[in-house]
């Protein structure tokens, strides 16, 4: 996963996870699946851009939407106008630098959860994300 995917590696990922693959859709998984990575759909669209793809705000957004729909990225919200597409599958959590904007990942073994509250009625488990802010150390 460190390295670029062909066209058709493209698709064949995109077409497993039940997304028919149209040629924004494929441009937008090239960026993202570059390699492991955090980015805004801001990030995805300029990237997308730069290779030369020819895609609207709104199209990246609604295709954010259906890849994190289809379990092909997560989406982190880090504050209500920070959002992130991760695409690391593993079960992992983030610390969240806010002087930087940097979000960075540490492995769920980690951190032990204790004494969860019992679900609502009705209702199972889906999974726990784990947002850890920090800010730079500052030098005095």
């Amino acid at each position: 996963m460190n390295q670029e995917l062909t066209t058709n590696e493209v698709i064949q990922r995109l077409q497993e996870h039940g997304v028919n693959p149209t040629r924004q859709r494929i441009d937008i998984a090239k960026v993202l699946f570059a390699r492991p990575q955090h980015l805004s759909a801001d990030d995805v669209m300029r990237s997308a851009q730069r290779d030369g793809a020819n895609i609207s705000k709104a199209t990246v957004y609604n295709t954010l939407s259906l890849f994190s729909s289809k379990g092909l990225v997560r989406e982190i919200i880090v504050d209500p106008n920070r959002v992130f597409y991760d695409t690391n599958p593993t079960t992992h959590h983030h610390f969240y630098n806010v002087d930087t904007g940097e979000l960075q990942d540490f492995d769920a073994s980690l951190l032990q959860l204790t004494n969860m509250p019992h679900l609502p009625p009705g209702t199972v488990a889906d999974g726990v994300d784990v947002i850890i802010r920090i800010r730079n150390a500052s030098y005095q």
